[in-house]
């Protein structure tokens, strides 16, 4: 299992050296929102505020596309991911996908 201190946005893991890259990663998820969750929303846009009910949807979203990033990382023999990133596009009305991906790359320790 790849430790979450061998993740980075940047393209270095402080205290490690970068001994190879291996490929890039990816988790890929798409998810819709369900009538109720798009009724709910739209009784919470009434009052204003946050929209919790789209905030736990999107978050799950990028929860489970790091999840299937870090499981290909894995199974390709990497022990770290540098410039990991998010990216989401609606691909269809209440569809939308949400992509995580880094490089994945083999680490050690500098000290």
């Amino acid at each position: 299992m790849i430790e979450r201190n061998m993740i980075a946005t940047a393209y270095e893991l402080p205290g490690y050296r970068i001994e190879r890259s291996v490929e890039v990663a990816r988790g890929i998820i798409v998810r819709s929102r369900s009538i109720v969750g798009v009724l709910g929303a739209s009784l919470q846009t009434i009052f204003g505020g946050k929209l919790s009910l789209y905030t736990s949807l999107y978050e799950r979203a990028r929860q489970d596309a790091c999840e299937r990033m870090l499981a290909q990382a894995e199974g390709l023999g990497a022990n770290g991911i540098i410039g990991m990133r998010y990216d989401a596009t609606e691909i269809a009305r209440g569809i939308t996908e949400v992509l995580c991906y880094g490089t994945a790359v083999h680490a050690t320790s500098l000290h």
